[in-house]
């Protein structure tokens, strides 16, 4: 048992001090500033190692003793000395790749590998009606939602929505997603990336009732007992209205 106990410890240590075995994938906006870690523990033998940090392993960006940042990343990249981790500032596409921190002495060990992707903000995507239908009493509403570069059809009622017909992409879009989908009464059009979000909404009842319904407004007789002052008819014909309107004027003169 204690011989168990004690290759399982030998293992874990390995594994702690062992390499980086795949890059990690980070997600960065355009302009925003990000941080690396190192991904094992580090200490560095007086003397005898540095650490650096490299961009698709030919670009030094930083090195550390002495604390040095390169021409290239003046300005744009800081090595935080007490941990070797990488501060990268007001990232851009060009800055998009790799990233792997090295420990060079004796022999070369690397201690973090990153893949970085940045991304510009999503740009609000728009929302339109194409047709409507009741089938059953139910108001049923088929919408667009034109994100950068891709639109989606969808036919949504009151509690959701699907798509329908394939999704059309341009061949040079990036945006990964976008969806369209009913929540709290509205018809949602959302755009998206990994590191950020956009979206246009309209009301579900207020496009049937705007397009779908004729909505009437007419008084009551003066002798209604009722609190409220106005009957609603909604969806008749205009003639049966203009029936009803001469029948209570009829009535309000006393014929």
């Amino acid at each position: 048992m204690a011989t168990m106990y004690f290759t399982l410890s030998i293992l874990l240590t390995l594994l702690h001090h062992s390499e980086p075995s795949a890059e990690t994938s980070v997600f960065v906006q355009k302009g925003q500033d990000v941080r690396l870690n190192v991904q094992t523990h580090v200490t560095l033998k007086k003397d005898v190692d540095v650490i650096f940090w490299k961009f698709n392993t030919l670009h030094n960006v930083v090195k550390y003793p002495a604390k040095v940042t390169f021409e290239r990343y003046q300005g744009r990249a800081e090595l935080i000395a007490g941990d070797f981790s990488l501060l990268l500032k007001n990232l851009q596409e060009g800055d998009s790749g790799l990233y792997d921190a090295v420990v060079s002495g004796n022999n070369d060990r690397n201690v973090a590998t990153y893949l970085i992707k940045v991304q510009e903000r999503v740009e609000p995507p728009v929302l339109t009606v194409d047709s409507l239908s009741s089938i059953n009493g139910t108001c049923n509403v088929t919408v667009t939602c034109r994100g950068q570069n891709i639109s989606v059809n969808s036919s949504c009622n009151s509690s959701t929505c699907s798509q329908v017909g394939e999704s059309r992409r341009a061949e040079t879009s990036t945006v990964p997603l976008l969806s369209v989908y009913v929540a709290g009464g509205f018809i949602i059009c959302n755009h998206s990336n990994q590191v950020s979000w956009a979206n246009d909404t309209k009301e579900i009842k207020t496009i049937c009732l705007e397009k779908d319904f004729d909505v009437t407004v007419i008084p009551k007789p003066e002798g209604d007992k009722e609190d409220h002052n106005y009957a609603v008819t909604v969806g008749m014909p205009g003639p049966i209205i203009h029936v009803i309107i001469i029948f209570v004027g009829c009535a309000l003169i006393g014929w």
